[in-house]
Protein backbone atom coordinates (compact mmCIF):
# COMPACT_ATOMS: atom_id res chain seq x y z
CA UNK A 1 0.00 0.00 0.00
CA UNK A 2 1.47 3.17 -1.13
CA UNK A 3 1.56 6.03 1.52
CA UNK A 4 2.28 9.23 1.42
CA UNK A 5 2.87 11.86 4.24
CA UNK A 6 3.64 15.52 3.83
CA UNK A 7 5.02 18.18 5.76
CA UNK A 8 6.96 21.29 6.27
CA UNK A 9 3.58 23.63 5.95
CA UNK A 10 2.93 26.98 7.55
CA UNK A 11 3.17 30.43 7.64
CA UNK A 12 5.43 33.08 5.72
CA UNK A 13 5.17 36.75 4.55
CA UNK A 14 4.88 37.45 0.87
CA UNK A 15 8.12 36.86 -0.69
CA UNK A 16 9.48 34.69 1.43
CA UNK A 17 10.34 30.95 1.23
CA UNK A 18 8.92 27.53 2.54
CA UNK A 19 9.80 24.22 1.53
CA UNK A 20 7.46 20.92 1.71
CA UNK A 21 8.18 17.59 2.09
CA UNK A 22 6.34 14.28 1.67
CA UNK A 23 7.80 10.85 2.06
CA UNK A 24 6.55 8.07 0.82
CA UNK A 25 6.77 4.36 0.88
CA UNK A 26 5.32 1.14 -0.19
CA UNK A 27 6.19 1.04 -3.81
CA UNK A 28 8.87 1.31 -5.94
CA UNK A 29 10.28 4.91 -7.38
CA UNK A 30 11.48 3.42 -10.57
CA UNK A 31 7.56 3.91 -13.20
CA UNK A 32 5.98 6.56 -10.87
CA UNK A 33 4.63 9.99 -11.17
CA UNK A 34 4.82 12.41 -8.12
CA UNK A 35 3.62 15.70 -7.72
CA UNK A 36 2.11 18.17 -6.02
CA UNK A 37 -1.39 19.65 -5.73
CA UNK A 38 -2.81 22.60 -4.17
CA UNK A 39 -6.56 23.44 -3.22
CA UNK A 40 -7.15 27.00 -2.00
CA UNK A 41 -10.68 27.79 -0.24
CA UNK A 42 -13.60 27.40 -2.56
CA UNK A 43 -11.17 26.10 -4.94
CA UNK A 44 -11.03 23.09 -7.11
CA UNK A 45 -7.70 21.14 -6.71
CA UNK A 46 -5.17 21.40 -8.90
CA UNK A 47 -1.73 20.59 -10.00
CA UNK A 48 1.23 22.91 -8.92
CA UNK A 49 4.37 20.51 -9.92
CA UNK A 50 4.99 17.17 -11.18
CA UNK A 51 8.52 14.64 -11.34
CA UNK A 52 8.86 11.86 -13.06
CA UNK A 53 11.24 8.76 -12.29
CA UNK A 54 14.24 9.84 -14.59
CA UNK A 55 13.93 13.75 -12.91
CA UNK A 56 12.06 15.04 -15.56
CA UNK A 57 9.83 18.30 -14.16
CA UNK A 58 6.84 20.41 -14.99
CA UNK A 59 4.98 23.01 -13.44
CA UNK A 60 1.88 25.00 -13.72
CA UNK A 61 2.60 28.11 -15.10
CA UNK A 62 1.62 30.24 -12.05
CA UNK A 63 4.73 28.57 -10.26
CA UNK A 64 7.11 28.33 -13.02
CA UNK A 65 10.50 30.03 -11.95
CA UNK A 66 9.32 30.30 -8.49
CA UNK A 67 9.13 26.76 -7.11
CA UNK A 68 11.56 23.49 -7.78
CA UNK A 69 10.00 20.24 -7.07
CA UNK A 70 12.71 17.52 -6.17
CA UNK A 71 13.03 13.76 -4.84
CA UNK A 72 15.45 12.19 -2.49
CA UNK A 73 15.47 8.83 -4.64
CA UNK A 74 17.28 6.85 -2.10
CA UNK A 75 15.15 8.23 0.68
CA UNK A 76 12.22 8.17 -1.15
CA UNK A 77 11.05 11.95 -0.22
CA UNK A 78 9.53 14.17 -2.20
CA UNK A 79 10.33 18.06 -2.09
CA UNK A 80 8.77 21.62 -3.16
CA UNK A 81 11.12 24.09 -2.23
CA UNK A 82 8.44 27.73 -2.60
CA UNK A 83 10.59 31.06 -3.35
CA UNK A 84 9.00 34.60 -3.87
CA UNK A 85 5.96 33.53 -2.27
CA UNK A 86 2.50 35.51 -3.48
CA UNK A 87 -0.76 35.39 -0.99
CA UNK A 88 -2.89 33.50 -3.83
CA UNK A 89 -0.62 30.95 -3.10
CA UNK A 90 -2.91 30.13 -0.07
CA UNK A 91 -3.74 26.43 0.04
CA UNK A 92 -3.84 23.13 1.43
CA UNK A 93 -1.00 21.29 -0.59
CA UNK A 94 -1.24 17.72 -1.26
CA UNK A 95 1.37 15.06 -2.47
CA UNK A 96 0.17 12.69 -5.24
CA UNK A 97 1.50 9.23 -7.14
CA UNK A 98 0.51 7.90 -9.45
CA UNK A 99 2.15 4.32 -11.28
CA UNK A 100 2.76 5.95 -14.67
CA UNK A 101 4.92 8.38 -16.63
CA UNK A 102 4.19 11.84 -16.36
CA UNK A 103 1.91 13.53 -18.65
CA UNK A 104 2.52 17.27 -17.47
CA UNK A 105 1.41 18.22 -14.62
CA UNK A 106 -1.61 16.47 -15.15
CA UNK A 107 -5.31 16.40 -13.32
CA UNK A 108 -6.39 15.30 -9.66
CA UNK A 109 -8.26 12.40 -11.24
CA UNK A 110 -5.00 10.72 -12.97
CA UNK A 111 -3.40 10.29 -9.17
CA UNK A 112 -3.94 7.42 -7.42
CA UNK A 113 -2.45 8.18 -3.94
CA UNK A 114 -2.38 11.28 -2.32
CA UNK A 115 -1.34 12.46 1.26
CA UNK A 116 -3.23 14.07 4.00
CA UNK A 117 -2.22 17.32 2.82
CA UNK A 118 -0.19 20.08 4.50
CA UNK A 119 -1.14 23.90 5.02
CA UNK A 120 0.60 26.78 3.40
CA UNK A 121 -0.46 30.47 4.81
CA UNK A 122 1.00 33.70 3.00
CA UNK A 123 0.50 37.37 4.49
CA UNK A 124 0.73 40.16 2.32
Amino acid sequence: QVQLVESGGGSAQAGGSLTLSCAASGYTQSGYCLAWFRQGPGKRRTGVASIDSDGSTSYADSVEGRFTISQDIAQKILYLQMNNLKPEDTAMYYCAADPAICMGVGYEDEYKYWGQGTQVTVSS
